[in-house]
């Protein structure tokens, strides 16, 4: 592994100077035009100087959803390291990944690295210097100067499909051009010690009649964590790369040994390479990607990038894609830095999950065999329950009945719904999450996915303790178990209504976050029509959380199995006990309640936030904001939620305060900056907030209303909200639901520079709190939402 830092990278990293400006965008990448596109600046969330101060994003240029992502290699990725990283300053090829996220593993990835002169097989011998100004980056398209090793120039440009890449080479006073294929390395194992290797045995086939190089990477890092049940044994990463000019020669690299003249081979440390006449200027090459054949990869290519197409097509048709969705949204009174913020997180938000089926079949690595269907893999639930699937269900609903689709079928192949599936499940974060997606995709009129096999899937969730669940801890990426599920469901969950301390890890985020999915499947109950197991979990779901509130300490707090407290820092998951306190979305009058009243409540939250206890890297604290606006404290939720936009984001390389998280981080900003925010996703509601922008006019995919227009005059100077009026009617809470919003026309925000209680001219007091009425503004929200799910 080598990472490049030189006195540059660190200041950049110490935030001491900014974002090398770029070359301008050929005018032939900038097809069609479109504003929101340009905006997009894929290097945000790149920076950081550890993998948890990074978004952990790369600058890849290809379309939403991709089942591939193509970027420049400099770095060998691995749990916790991405393959592209700002500070490096050399580019050691382009790489076909499918990393979902920082903290998770690679899985049979395809490296093609254009070199000149000698071919070098070595990750540390091929790298080429590079500088940023002499980058290119956009959502659709990437192009780069590199300094060929023995001489000369090669600009290396990419773009690519859902399933194929598309490389362009030009070669400027260079040696003999050459490119090399790579399609096995060394593969680290877990993130602690790099050194930690494994060596996969992948195959290498080289065609110079047909002028393709192809073969398989069974690598996928997260194996070790995989479920014993279902370890995909036959799991392959392949390819199929096809050059526009002749071989002038051919071989193979083992072992970073190179035997010319050869056309296939299989083992380790295993590339295939093709030289080119010393007259040839430019090679453009097309390489198709699957999980199913080597068939299939050349299939792929030619369906989404057919002979004859150039690059300019390829990335016209990329750019079309992004645009169509980011188009959805104009704002008015937004800053540069501020539309690159915002269309830039729309942007994060529609990369996963991807899709990971090809043409109508798909391959199953809980069963290890191909069926037809459509099927998708980097599910992080855990995070994306929070708002991200929110997010897509109103811009990208025509994806959500097969995201859905490929939960169950995840579900039958494997036998339980995916918590954190990258290839297939790989037991990381807690709870069982998929409940509430399937929940709020049937409450916000989704469908196209089978209902009954839903209803089965969550309630086998929520009844169904994994095995060895007395004896087995699971915790975090622990290996050689089986799926864990709700780990802690036997005994003392359905008897006493908490996860013991001293049986499992994480034991209090897991209590709370069981009772939140118990409240997401008592929705689809209710929505199916099942009212007794409706009323169960319900019950369930509004009794368990409050079994581990500490009534002395005034906190959650883990219990153990005999009953007896744990220790405040004990049992929690990416939070502590002040982020999980505040953890019931699902009851907050239950939690005002416990906390002693409104007065109290908002008292507690101040004492969170002025303590320095919010911690917005992590997605616990996401909610915590707007639970002011809950307690008749709305000013205090706008003053906050502007506070910890201001602090987490912004539009440079380190514009993402923690791991984006397939989309979490940047569906807060999205939803913040438009002025509001789904608290409790499984309620069909959103508390409101602050707009940001002064006015923003929506398309929804599937709505029928011309558009939404959200007037917020004043709004980047003026945080606070008097009232809210949506098409001539004053709203007398801060909630709104999900219909309004698909129902389109007017939502105006009368905006103002000091603290107002919400619906009224009349200031509120020194402390921003109007509490006078004691109006409870959390009961009226819990009240709409039940209501809410049996007429929608």
């Amino acid at each position: 592994m080598t990472s490049s830092y030189s006195i540059r990278s660190l200041l950049l990293l110490c935030g001491l100077i900014s974002l090398t400006t770029q070359k301008d965008v050929p005018d032939a990448f900038r097809i069609p035009p479109s504003e929101a596109v340009d905006n997009v600046n894929p290097l945000i969330g790149n920076g950081g100087d550890s993998p948890n101060g990074s978004g952990g994003m790369i600058p890849s240029a290809s379309p939403p959803f991709a089942m591939t992502r193509w970027v420049a290699q400099t770095s060998e990725n691995y749990v916790s390291v991405t393959p592209y990283n700002y500070t490096a300053t050399s580019i050691h090829g382009f790489q076909a990944t499918h990393q979902p996220a920082i903290w998770m593993g690679e899985s049979g990835q395809v490296v093609i690295s254009p070199g000149a002169g000698q071919v070098q097989p070595k990750f540390d011998e091929r790298g080429m210097s590079f500088t940023h100004e002499n980058e290119v980056i956009t959502a659709s398209y990437y192009s780069v100067n590199l300094n060929a090793i023995e001489g000369g120039q090669i600009l290396a440009e990419q773009s690519s499909t859902s399933r194929v890449g598309h490389l362009r080479f030009t070669f400027t006073d260079t040696r003999q051009p050459y490119v090399l294929v790579e399609a096995t390395r060394a593969s680290v194992l877990g993130s602690s010690d790099p050194h930690n290797l494994t060596y996969p045995h992948g195959s290498i086939f080289i065609n110079p009649d047909t002028r393709e190089i192809s073969g398989s990477n069974p690598e996928r890092q997260d194996f070790i964590i995989a479920p014993v049940s279902t370890p995909a044994k036959h799991w392959s990463g392949y390819f199929c790369a096809r050059f526009d000019q002749p071989f002038a020669s051919w071989g193979v690299s083992k072992n970073n040994t190179l035997f010319d003249g050869q056309t296939s081979g299989n083992g380790t440390l295993l590339s295939g390479y093709a030289t080119f006449s010393p007259e040839v200027v430019e090679v453009n090459v097309r390489i198709g990607v699957s999980f199913i054949s080597v068939e299939q990869a050349r299939k792929n290519l030619d369906m989404e990038i057919p002979d004859g197409n150039v690059l300019e097509d390829t990335a016209t048709a990329t750019r079309s894609a992004w645009a169509e969705k980011l188009e959805l949204i104009k704002i008015k009174g937004a800053s540069k830095d501020q539309l690159q913020t915002f269309y830039t997180a729309f942007f994060h938000t529609l990369q996963y999950p991807y899709e990971q089926s090809e043409y109508g079949q798909y391959y199953s690595g809980y069963d290890d065999a191909v069926h037809q269907g459509v099927s998708y893999t980097g599910y992080s639930n855990w995070d994306t329950y929070r708002a991200e699937w929110a997010w897509l269900i109103l811009f990208a609903p025509d994806r959500i009945p097969g995201m859905v689709q490929s939960m169950l079928q995840d579900y039958k192949e494997g036998g339980r719904l995916p918590m954190w599936k990258n290839i297939i499940e790989t037991n990381i974060m807690v709870a069982t999450h998929a409940d509430s997606l399937i929940a709020e995709a049937v409450l916000k009129g989704m469908s196209g996915f089978d209902l009954e096999t839903a209803w089965e899937a969550v309630y086998s969730d929520a009844t169904v303790p994994p095995v060895n669940d007395t004896t087995t801890a699971y915790f975090d990426r622990q290996e050689n178990v089986n799926y864990e599920v709700r780990a802690g469901l036997t005994s003392v969950y359905e008897e006493k209504g908490w996860v013991a301390d001293d049986i499992h890890s994480e034991s209090a985020s897991r209590t709370l976050d069981y009772s939140y999915d118990d409240f997401a499947v008592s929705v689809l109950a209710g929505l199916l029509n099942k009212s007794e197991e409706e009323l169960f979990f319900r019950q369930r779901s509004l009794q368990n959380p409050f079994t581990i509130f500490n009534s002395l300490t005034g906190f959650m707090e883990a219990r153990n199995a005999s009953g007896a407290w744990a220790g405040p820092d004990n049992g929690w998951t990416e939070g502590d006990k002040w982020a999980y306190t505040f953890d019931v979305v699902h009851d907050t009058p239950g939690l005002i309640a416990h906390k002693g009243g409104n007065a109290t409540f908002v008292k507690f939250l101040d004492e969170h936030f002025d303590g320095g206890h919010n911690d917005h890297t992590n997605e616990p604290s996401h909610h915590i904001p707007y639970l002011y606006s809950l307690a008749g404290a709305a000013s205090k939720s706008q003053s906050r939620i502007r506070q910890v936009a201001d602090l987490n984001y912004n539009a440079s390389v380190n514009g993402l305060s923690g791991n984006e998280d397939c989309g979490q981080m940047s569906a807060w900003y999205l939803f913040s900056a438009l002025g509001f925010y789904p608290v409790n996703p499984v309620s069909g509601s959103y508390v409101v907030g602050s707009p940001f922008f002064d006015e923003v006019e929506i398309q929804f995919p599937l709505s029928n209303a011309t558009s939404l227009k959200i007037i917020s005059d004043g709004a980047p100077s003026k945080p606070f909200v008097n009232s809210l009026i949506i098409n001539g009617v004053d709203i007398p809470s801060p909630i709104i639901s999900h219909n309004q919003l698909l129902d389109g026309g007017r939502f105006e925000f009368i905006m103002s520079s000091r603290p107002q209680a919400w619906g009224s001219s009349t200031l509120c007091s020194k402390d921003n709190t109007d509490l006078t009425n004691e109006q409870d503004i959390s009961a009226q929200y819990y009240m709409a939402h039940v209501e809410g799910i049996h007429t929608s």
